[in-house]
């Protein structure tokens, strides 16, 4: 039997077709495992870019401990204004001791000596030393960089002169700026004024006490732990 010319081309065409469409199924199911492996591939950075920050800022919160102690030295200078015809001051240490709770506020107890004089026309043979202790107050400023504001209590004695009393109570205000040189250890600048009741001179005996405002400035290194 005689297939008609339009029949057998109408069947080529289908034969085609069928030949075809495995070939088309198997780049389809590529494309789609391509498009399944694509999304893996960015969910799976995706789901892992949270812990690696979380891993990068750990460590960064466990560097920013808070210390609650932090001890100080350094040299400082305090004028002599309670030593009659004193034109300069004294060279000496300061150092403090330092109980933070949290980072802003803390109680400091701070000491110095003061024997070396800053110039030979100052009279006599004068030393200082004093002991104050009060509250103070960090601020952060920025980065590295904080400041604190202290306002201390105590005495200051002042030896080698005829002075009455030869310790007199003390007032110290004042502040200065730290900077981080390692996460315990930072440089600090700081200056106040000493104000203490001194008598003028040995003929007062103590009955009239004079005010008198020495400045006082330390540069040195800080400690905390």
């Amino acid at each position: 039997m005689n297939v008609p010319i339009q029949s057998r081309g109408a069947a080529s065409i289908l034969t085609q077709k069928t030949a075809r469409r495995p070939s088309t199924e198997f780049e389809e199911s590529l494309t789609l495992m391509r498009k399944s492996l694509l999304s893996i591939l960015i969910a799976v950075p995706a789901a892992l870019m949270p812990l690696a920050a979380l891993s990068q800022v750990a460590p960064a919160e466990r560097a920013a401990a808070s210390y609650k102690y932090e001890v100080y030295a350094g040299y400082g200078y305090v004028s002599l204004n309670q030593v009659d015809q004193s034109r300069n001051g004294l060279q000496g240490v300061d150092v403090s001791v330092t109980r933070d709770w949290g980072q802003y506020f803390g109680i400091t107890a701070q000491g110095g000596y003061y024997k070396f004089a800053y110039d030979s026309t100052n009279p006599g043979n004068p030393s200082v030393d004093m002991l104050l202790a009060g509250p103070v107050l960090h601020v952060p400023l920025f980065r590295k960089t904080s400041a604190f504001f202290h306002l201390l209590l105590g005495g200051q004695h002042t030896g080698g002169e005829s002075i009455t009393p030869d310790f007199a109570f003390a007032l110290g205000a004042g502040g200065g700026v730290e900077y981080q040189l390692k996460p315990r250890i930072l440089l600090r600048i700081s200056g106040d004024e000493i104000i203490s009741s001194s008598t003028e001179d040995p003929n007062h005996l103590g009955y009239s006490s004079h005010e008198h405002k020495n400045p006082h400035a330390t540069i040195g290194v800080v400690y905390k732990f």
